[in-house]
């Protein structure tokens, strides 16, 4: 449950290796949570973050094995992250960037890339939504991206695959208010991260640590949707509304 601040003492990352998962987590834990599960392919590398976060924050902190494409196994790695207990906040945060170019002449390429970042992600949102359903109470965030508010000739098979998955999360949101769950969609822009290593900084790049902050920030004022760094939202809000003739001759 909650503390009396309100603030998750249970929370749960599906992507437990993600650099923004672990730069949430670490917020989380300075903010009072009190246990984390980290869900994820590489349970090697997942158990070294959960030691990074018991040596340094004291918290108890399990792992629990989940394989995004393999969606047969999603129920179980659900119920095994709420085998503890209540879990008071999920972060979906595992997706792949793809590679545009080879993407959008590969067919079985394209398709992983909205398997992952779409079809996994919707199975996961539907398992975990089950079970808060079930608490009457929770929150769960996705990690969306701006990608998916217009589509881009740079990256339009990503931005396909997170718009998918964003108008999902908003309208699973719209369907659990009514039973106490709240859900919190981030649309982060460029984050410095390993998935963008060599790739060149878009403007207003940001870090997972800005980032993590923002959801922090979310998560305090109850909203449905963050950007981060939120100033991408009013540069979003006119790209939306560029003509299509002018939007294709931007370098984007």
């Amino acid at each position: 449950m909650r503390d009396a601040l309100g603030r998750p003492q249970t929370v749960a990352v599906f992507g437990g290796t993600s650099e923004i998962g672990r730069a949430v987590t670490d917020l989380l834990l300075g903010w009072g949570t009190a246990r984390v599960v980290l869900a994820g392919r590489d349970t090697a590398a997942l158990e070294e973050v959960a030691e990074d976060l018991r040596q340094r924050h004291g918290a108890r902190v399990d792992v629990v094995a989940f394989e995004a494409a393999d969606r047969s196994s999603h129920d179980r790695a659900v119920e095994e992250v709420f085998a503890g207990g209540d879990v008071d906040l999920i972060l979906v945060a595992f997706g792949v960037l793809g590679d545009q170019e080879r993407d959008e002449r590969d067919p079985a390429a394209a398709a992983e890339v909205v398997e992952t970042n779409f079809t996994a992600a919707v199975s996961v949102g539907v398992a975990v939504a089950e079970r808060l359903r079930r608490q009457g109470h929770g929150t769960l965030v996705a990690l969306s991206s701006v990608a998916g508010e217009r589509a881009r000739r740079s990256n339009f098979v990503y931005g396909a695959s997170k718009a998918g998955m964003d108008a999902f999360y908003q309208g699973l949101g719209a369907a659990l208010a009514p039973e106490g769950v709240h859900v919190m969609v981030v649309r982060p822009g460029f984050v410095k991260t390993r998935m963008t290593a060599g790739m060149k900084p878009a403007p207003l790049a940001t870090t997972p640590e800005a980032v993590a902050r923002v959801v922090l920030d979310g998560l305090d004022r109850g909203a449905g949707t963050v950007w981060a760094p939120p100033s991408l939202r009013a540069v979003m809000t006119v790209l939306r509304h560029l003509p299509t003739p002018v939007f294709r001759r931007l370098p984007l």
